[in-house]
């Protein structure tokens, strides 16, 4: 079993590992589902963030839903792309974190999810923490800890 003697990295904020905004792909409100699942198809993302013209957090995006929103009963309608808005079908229940949350905080989330949306106390999006970058930094303080 692992011993953690210092458990202070546990309530490290987690601004310093979170990928900013700048660069991290979004759709926006307006967006067809046609431009969201270009920019799903041309990142290689499972889910992008869906922001309004100010850039506050509105939720996430993925393929999944894209899909399940054009799907006929024998076929999959793909003419119906271009007319389906982001904000008809991205999910909004969701968890979100702000800067000055912890790293167990975040730990505890990222269980499930693959990356955490950041948002500022004004609902501003300022980027994602990954599973990954957890993960790391995890590994790094084990790591340390063992010598």
């Amino acid at each position: 079993m692992i011993s953690l003697p210092n458990r202070d990295f546990l309530e490290a904020q987690i601004e310093d590992f979170v990928i900013s905004s700048e660069k991290v792909a979004h759709v926006q409100v307006g967006n067809s589902a046609e431009h969201a699942l270009l920019v799903l198809t041309k990142t290689g993302y499972s889910a992008i963030p869906v922001l309004d013209m100010k850039y506050h957090f509105c939720g996430l995006i993925n393929a999944q839903r894209i899909t399940d929103a054009i799907l006929g009963l024998d076929h999959i309608e793909y003419e119906r792309l271009p007319d389906l808005r982001v904000e008809d079908i991205m999910e909004t229940d969701l968890p979100l974190l702000k800067p000055d949350d912890r790293f167990q905080k975040a730990l505890d989330l990222l269980i499930d999810q693959n990356f955490l949306c950041v948002v500022d106390h004004e609902g501003m999006f300022t980027g994602i923490l990954t599973r990954r970058v957890m993960l790391k930094q995890l590994k790094k303080r084990i790591y340390q800890l063992n010598g």
